[in-house]
């Protein structure tokens, strides 16, 4: 078998990339999507006023470069300085400007395994390396401090972790924070679903070495809207702004965020409806015979009972329209099902699946 010629003009570290993989976005009518962590529901009718009052004459203007009107708003809800606030292009692009900023050239990142696979991604295209440190058999905390190579300069910790659902010990995160001497990235994508409140905005805002991020995507059910967002010290901030596309969150894009944060009680009342469903599907699995990851998220990291795999138990619910997601390449996570709370119903649908299975 011949063995295909690398296009030159096409960088080296790009052209042997294995990309992320997002999950299926399939057009089929009736599908229920639990594959991809969006909330059921819908974002704050706010969202939609504010949609409507777009003044389309306005598009022909460059938008505000720095999101001022958005982060002093962020500013007041974490109560946090807003220029210690950076705005993105949803919290991926706050990921890769991170990668860049925080990271020597050829030098060394760190993550647990497993956790969001994205992150490997940003740092091949980098040129950095990655080291994986594994998580304990229940996916719960350890200390990664002692198993990172000696140059390493960042570290991704998603908490709650993606995608077992985890929350990490606070004290431990700090202690970590603390000792290490690298750049701490905490990805909060999940945060407002857990059970007490997890926010580390004015711990990183007062930290020297921690950037705390955070989406629109989940809890503000505004997955489309592409906005994400980072807290930290003025320096690490300051370099994400070095970093930054000119305009890099479009008006439209500002506006209906602004107005989604004018009523956070929707946003947490979605939020609450979301953990009251996961108990109740949760606690269902178990009965059935799963083994059901403690989840402090929107979604649950469930292994199927014997003689059921996760690779089979996936292909016959796709077969009846129904998705969630599978991590195959990994032996920590191919044992696994990652399962998004949908509403009510749609977990019904999925529960009535699994027994006519």
């Amino acid at each position: 078998m011949n063995t295909p010629v690398p296009n030159p003009r096409i960088r080296r570290s790009v052209a042997s990339l294995e990309a992320y993989v997002p999950g299926e976005q399939p057009k089929v009518k009736g599908l229920i999507k639990l594959n991809t962590n969006e909330n059921p529901y819908p974002p704050s009718p706010r969202v939609a006023e504010a949609l409507r009052d777009v003044v389309a004459a306005d598009l022909r203007l460059y938008p505000d470069p720095t999101c001022l009107a958005l982060r002093t708003r962020l500013g007041e809800l974490h109560g946090v300085d807003p220029a210690q606030i950076f705005v993105g292009n949803g919290s991926d692009e706050v990921l890769r400007l991170a990668t860049r900023a925080f990271t020597q050239e050829h030098g060394q990142a760190a993550m647990f395994d497993p956790s969001y696979s994205l992150y490997p991604v940003l740092c091949a295209a980098e040129e950095v390396r990655m080291a994986k440190v594994p998580l304990a058999d229940d996916f719960s905390w350890r200390n990664p401090l002692p198993e990172l190579p000696p140059d390493t300069s960042l570290f991704f910790l998603t908490n709650p972790n993606a995608p077992t659902g985890v929350l990490y010990p606070r004290p431990a995160i700090e202690a970590f924070a603390a000792a290490f001497p690298g750049t701490l990235l905490i990805d909060e994508a999940y945060a407002d679903f857990t059970d007490t409140p997890s926010d580390y905005a004015a711990f990183a805002a007062a930290a020297p070495n921690v950037l705390d991020c955070h989406t629109f995507s989940k809890s503000w059910s505004l997955a489309g809207l592409r906005c994400g967002y980072a807290i930290g010290s003025p320096d690490l901030v300051g370099a994400l702004y070095q970093l930054k596309d000119s305009y890099n969150l479009d008006r439209v894009a500002q506006t209906l965020a602004l107005a989604a944060l004018s009523d956070v009680d929707w946003m947490r009342a979605n939020a609450a409806r979301i953990r009251t469903t996961r108990t109740r599907v949760a606690a269902e699995l178990l009965r059935r015979g799963f083994a059901v990851t403690p989840s402090q998220s929107n979604f649950l990291f469930v292994r199927p009972p014997a003689p059921a795999t996760a690779a089979g138990l996936f292909a016959r619910l796709r077969e009846k329209n129904i998705l969630v997601r599978h991590f195959p390449a990994s032996p920590r996570t191919a044992p696994f099902l990652r399962v998004s709370i949908g509403t009510d119903e749609q977990m019904d649908l999925f529960l009535q699946a699994l027994a006519e299975d």
